[in-house]
């Protein structure tokens, strides 16, 4: 069991950024990565970027790559999100998500934390 709480989120210009947190506690010892989704208004949830735990490598859909990067400090058990040149279709309430295991998809989900990006 795997207990996830975001933050971070706030109101931001377009061009700006933003830090987003996310703070593991409980059965952290069994991740296997760590990812980043978010849901816009009337849109399906997405994938927007991942890190495994031990080794750090990250993953990122194209649609961020090269803006937002991801990272983790294992000793605060808490991984990152620095979002960089934020654009209005960046807009959604952000989670944070836990896969315990390579068997497993992501299956333990944060409350989310909103980001709102403003022209």
């Amino acid at each position: 069991q795997v207990q996830l709480v975001e933050s971070g989120g706030g109101l931001v210009q377009a061009g700006g950024s933003l830090r987003l947190s996310c703070a593991a506690s409980g059965r952290t010892f069994s991740r296997y990565a760590m990812g980043w989704f978010r849901q816009a208004p009337g849109k399906e949830r997405e994938f927007v970027g991942d890190i495994t735990w031990s080794g750090g490598l990250a993953s990122y859909a194209d649609s961020v790559k090269g803006r937002f990067t991801i990272s983790r400090d294992n000793l605060k058990n808490t991984m990152y999100l620095q979002m960089n040149s934020l654009k209005a279709e960046d807009t959604a309430v952000y989670y944070c998500a836990v896969r315990t295991s390579i068997l497993r998809n992501f299956d333990s989900w944060g409350q989310g934390t909103q980001v709102t990006v403003s022209s």
